[in-house]
């Protein structure tokens, strides 16, 4: 198939929303497909750049379109809809309600991904004429949740037929042959010790307030941050100097290329999520939301220790992580103090992980949204 991608993100960046993107992107061309992704912007992209960033192995077309901010992308949709007609693609494939619906109205085929609730005043109405559409459509959904918070809130009942379940997922190749946690460290020029490990975005609600007491509580163990964006990792590092903590390191932000190497760093991975977490642009995604860390956590082989968000059961469970009460610093604690004394559990929990990442590779994910779209084509 020849899928244009029409996606508003900004690449490059370190945000998750366009490492989705472009993990997606690659996975359709590692399958065989034609991926040509449409961005706004102008100027070329420097590729070497690109496959650092986002450590890409494969290539695809991206054009920039330039848009005018006054016109809150509506140019930039119209464009590249124009664009997908002289591309000659078999489909349009984005994470924006109203490409889909222009799409719809051109009788362009559409994969639609959510992540979250249709937002907005026009949320509910557009989704729903979006749904009525006779054109062939399919609506990708990064977990059940979501499709069962989309039900409720807008008072609909999603057809099944239309809608496929698809968690994020990890680039599989770039997690084979990693070294133990000791060798990563040396690599990496660490200083030696029992590590844990955070990756990820600095944003609210991803539990790093624990992570400061967790660090206070267990001066014998490294912590590691991992990414944020400059001045998020500014001010973090003048709390944890004021407070005199010496064992959290920051590392500012890591290219998706080495990040890893980082992850296999440590013995124990951690997902401190709250009951509410804001995401790169921003709302509340703790009910329905499908991490990344997630998938990467489970590739590297480590024992994953998380907060017990329900969403999360959708892929994790009792033998490929432990789980402490969301938000309960005690309990954290204890089950913290359990991995760290016990090699065996963190070796089981790391093992199943390992195999249970199978299932959630990019191209896995792909290779099932594209089959179930083209069905009944």
């Amino acid at each position: 198939m020849k899928i244009a991608y029409i996606a508003t993100s900004s690449i490059p960046s370190s945000t998750a929303n366009s490492i989705q993107v472009m993990k997606v992107c690659q996975a359709l061309t590692q399958l065989g497909h034609e991926a040509h992704l449409l961005i706004p912007g102008r100027g070329d992209l420097n590729w070497e750049e690109l496959d650092r960033q986002y450590g890409l192995t494969n290539r695809f077309p991206i054009t920039r379109i330039p848009s005018i901010k006054a016109f809150k992308r509506f140019d930039f949709i119209f464009k590249a809809l124009d664009l997908v007609k002289s591309l000659d693609a078999d489909a349009v494939y984005t994470r924006m309600l109203w490409v889909a619906m222009i799409a719809q109205l051109r009788r362009v085929p559409v994969l639609l991904e959510l992540h979250d609730v249709p937002a907005g005043r026009l949320g509910r109405p557009l989704f729903l004429r979006y749904l009525k559409s006779n054109s062939k459509t399919l609506t990708v959904l990064i977990t059940k949740a979501l499709g069962k918070v989309i039900e409720q809130r807008f008072e609909i009942s999603i057809p099944d037929k239309t809608v496929v379940i698809a968690p994020d997922g990890v680039d599989d190749a770039r997690y084979q042959g990693l070294p133990e946690p000791k060798e990563a460290r040396k690599k990496l020029g660490l200083k030696e010790s029992i590590t844990a490990v955070y990756t990820g975005g600095f944003y609210k609600g991803r539990g790093l307030e624990l992570l400061v007491e967790l660090a206070k509580a267990f001066p014998q163990v490294q912590f590691l941050w991992v990414g944020g964006k400059p001045e998020a990792v500014s001010g973090w590092k003048t709390i944890i100097d004021n407070l005199n903590i010496e064992n959290i390191q920051l590392t500012g932000f890591i290219p998706n290329e080495k990040l890893a190497l980082y992850q296999a760093a440590g013995e124990i991975l951690l997902m401190p999520f709250g009951k509410s977490v804001s995401g790169s642009s921003g709302g509340n995604t703790a009910d329905v939301c499908s991490p990344l860390k997630m998938f990467e956590y489970m590739a590297a082989g480590r024992a994953i220790l998380t907060s017990d968000l329900p969403v999360l059961r959708e892929v994790l469970n009792e033998n490929n992580a432990l789980f402490y009460a969301i938000e309960d610093f005690e309990d954290l604690k204890a089950k913290f103090s359990n991995l760290l004394g016990d090699a065996a559990l963190r070796n089981q929990l790391a093992n199943q992980a390992r195999i249970d990442i199978g299932h959630y590779t990019w191209q896995e994910r792909m290779q099932k949204i594209v089959k179930r779209f083209t069905e009944d084509l």
